[in-house]
């Protein structure tokens, strides 16, 4: 977010992570109460924690849909110049197209181009909202079945990758498998799977699913290491040894899916039901529970340094 970052200088490296995920209508309205200072303050905090514990770079994925406030998180990179924040553009919706698109484009009233590849290809190379920040991902969603919506936000995703070179992460549900559709819909459009990022992978056990997704060479974000309600710790450190004796080491990378504020659930109910939830989560207990479980530190680094580099830069 302050400018260009050679790939050798990303160092260790949380892939998928969030500030704040916000519905901005809720504070509009004076419906949410927010301290605007007091929130920036808590993300310059939590940044600095993770710069104390050897952090060097997160991608901070929130983007339209989320609640994206890109001068806000400027704020948080200026604040704490030791940590590298790559910014997303995209799209995350599980069903339908914000308005602004629903009408115009391939197969609509209007037609013509995709909007979309326009606005994230924008955002990709001269920057968010006439901010000069760039984005240096590309995300979306597939959380349940493959909707027209979904399906066009997942085609313009690979089309602006296509034309930008910047990696794309989709959100995936395994429950249902979604990482299949999606690696259908990105072959056809002619991805490079290591260039994805399937978010959300490691809330599955299920090595058949995991396995085919990285024998067809994605990446499995093992990404919300802290969420217990969905999956353990403990499942979560196993199915990564699993995969780590299965061969797989180069296809994971590791991260929480945190953020410092969320209204999209009640408040308290995250902090009850998964209090580990925090960026620092990985460094304070899950990296020694790895490594205990037979991990060696050389295949931790592959995981948080040398994957999470090859997946930005392309270079396989």
């Amino acid at each position: 977010m302050r400018g260009p970052v050679r790939f050798e200088e990303l160092g260790t490296t949380l892939v998928h992570e969030h500030l704040w995920v916000r519905s901005p209508e809720l504070i509009v309205e004076g419906q949410e109460k927010w301290d605007e200072e007091r929130e920036v303050a808590k993300a310059i905090r939590r940044m600095r924690e993770l710069v104390d514990r050897g952090v060097n770079t997160i991608f901070e994925l929130t983007v339209y849909g989320m609640g994206r406030n890109i001068l806000r998180t400027a704020r948080v990179a200026e604040a704490v110049p030791e940590l590298n924040i790559i910014a997303a553009t995209g799209l995350y919706t599980y069903h339908s197209l914000p308005f602004e698109w629903y009408h115009q484009g391939p197969n609509t009233l209007l037609g013509g181009p995709e909007p979309m590849v326009a606005r994230f290809e924008k955002e990709i190379t001269e920057g968010i909202g006439g901010t000069g920040i760039k984005a240096g991902l590309l995300k979306c969603a597939l959380e349940n079945d493959l909707s027209d919506g979904v399906e066009r936000t997942l085609r313009a995703v690979a089309a602006s990758h296509k034309k930008t070179g910047a990696p794309i992460t989709v959100h995936t549900n395994p429950s249902k498998r979604t990482g299949f559709i999606a690696q259908r819909i990105l072959e056809e459009e002619g991805i490079a799977p290591g260039r994805v990022i399937m978010g959300h992978s490691g809330d599955s056990s299920d090595l058949d699913y995991l396995c085919r997704l990285a024998d067809a060479g994605f990446m499995l974000g093992m990404d919300r290491f802290g969420i217990r309600f969905i999956q353990s710790d403990e499942t979560r450190v196993a199915t990564v040894s699993r995969l780590v004796k299965l061969g797989y080491t180069e296809s994971i990378v590791l991260s929480h899916d945190a953020c410092t504020h969320m209204d999209w659930l009640p408040q308290g109910v995250a902090e009850e039901l998964a209090p580990d939830w925090n960026h620092t989560h990985i460094h304070d207990s899950v990296l020694s529970a790895l490594l205990e479980a037979g991990i060696a530190q050389e295949q931790l680094d592959m995981m948080m340094i040398g994957n999470p580099r090859r997946y930005l830069s392309g270079v396989m």
